[in-house]
């Protein structure tokens, strides 16, 4: 009886224990993710770059991927030096069952320098360090304006 009872107090506890450490983590990279637009927002190249975890890649459209630290600090200035506004919006977290990675997709808008306005997509992994801090580690995003038909080479079936 003693027992029954016990798993009638504790299992529920459990439960809720999990899914408010869930919630909390949710909260946590949901925020991080927000302040990380704000600083692009501002053109804070040092703050937008230090998001990123130390082995991060990044998968921007129509280039080779970028998996370095230099490598995604000059990717962010070339984006910021040709933009004047940039931000993002989550729209879906998954936290891992683990708590230490979350994938994040959303939204995002940008305006070049020559009034040209973007709009795309995005999906994030972010990892959780061992001092609770959430990094990202893989950052891919494409816009949905039409690819350019810019290829040198004929599409299949295409004649030269």
């Amino acid at each position: 009886m003693k027992t029954k009872f016990i798993l009638i107090l504790y299992v529920p506890l459990a439960f809720a224990v999990t899914s408010f450490a869930g919630s909390a983590d949710e909260k946590a990279v949901r925020e991080a993710d927000e302040q990380w637009s704000k600083v692009a927002g501002a053109k804070d190249l040092d703050k937008t770059v230090s998001f990123y975890d130390d082995d991060a890649v990044v998968l921007a459209p129509n280039q080779s991927m970028v998996a370095s630290k230099d490598g995604i600090r000059n990717l962010w200035k070339g984006f910021l030096d040709s933009l004047t506004s940039i931000s993002w919006k989550t729209t879906r977290v998954e936290i891992s069952k683990s708590g230490d990675m979350a994938c994040l997709v959303g939204t995002y808008e940008t305006t070049m320098k020559d009034g040209t306005v973007d709009r795309g997509k995005y999906c994030e992994v972010w990892k959780k360090k061992a001092d609770g801090k959430w990094k990202v580690a893989t950052d891919m995003f494409s816009s949905d304006l039409p690819a350019a038909a810019t290829s040198p080479v004929p599409a299949a079936g295409e004649k030269k």
